[in-house]
């Protein structure tokens, strides 16, 4: 089974997740217009993205992904604004 390795925006197909990243905030935004609630959204978007990574690369391998994130979250990876 394939090692899952998420690449950063600077390595190798970096344009697409660009890309990739534009739809899902345009779709994210669209979402809180209609009037869901952010984190009901953004539950159903990490669902959505997990199964799709399970289906391509498997259970173990998304879980493994999956154990590096509490350290990324710590580190601010994923903070757009201050540090709470």
């Amino acid at each position: 089974m394939m090692q899952f390795s998420p690449l950063s925006l600077e390595d190798a197909g970096a344009d697409q997740r660009r890309a990739a990243l534009v739809y899902v905030t345009e779709a994210f935004a669209e979402a809180i217009l209609a009037g869901i609630d952010s984190d009901n959204f953004a539950s159903a978007a990490l669902s959505t993205a997990l199964r799709e990574l399970v289906a391509s690369h498997g259970e173990e391998s998304v879980a493994c992904f999956a154990e590096s994130l509490p350290a990324r979250v710590r580190t601010g990876e994923f903070s757009t604004g201050a540090k709470h």
